[in-house]
């Protein structure tokens, strides 16, 4: 089949409660590493981080390390497995 002609792949929705990671291509073209430190941390990718919150398209996450919580688009983030 080609390619154009694939149907869309299904997403699993994330809820809270979640554990999820940072898909690293998605974050590093956002409007969310531009406004970061140019280094993101490795944990991030790494995972796994807490799903606490889902507001419209964006997700709060907990880490299990001493770091703040952060907002993220939900398409940025991925099943943590």
């Amino acid at each position: 089949m080609p390619d154009d002609l694939e149907s869309p792949k299904k997403t699993k929705t994330l809820r809270k409660g979640a554990l999820v990671r940072v898909k690293r291509m998605a974050y590093m073209n956002s409007q969310e590493f531009k406004a970061s430190d140019p280094e993101p941390p490795r944990y991030i990718f790494e995972g796994p981080g807490e799903l606490l919150a889902v507001k419209g398209e964006y997700g709060q996450i907990r880490w299990r390390m001493p770091v703040p919580d952060v907002w993220l688009r939900i398409d940025q983030l991925e099943d943590y497995s």
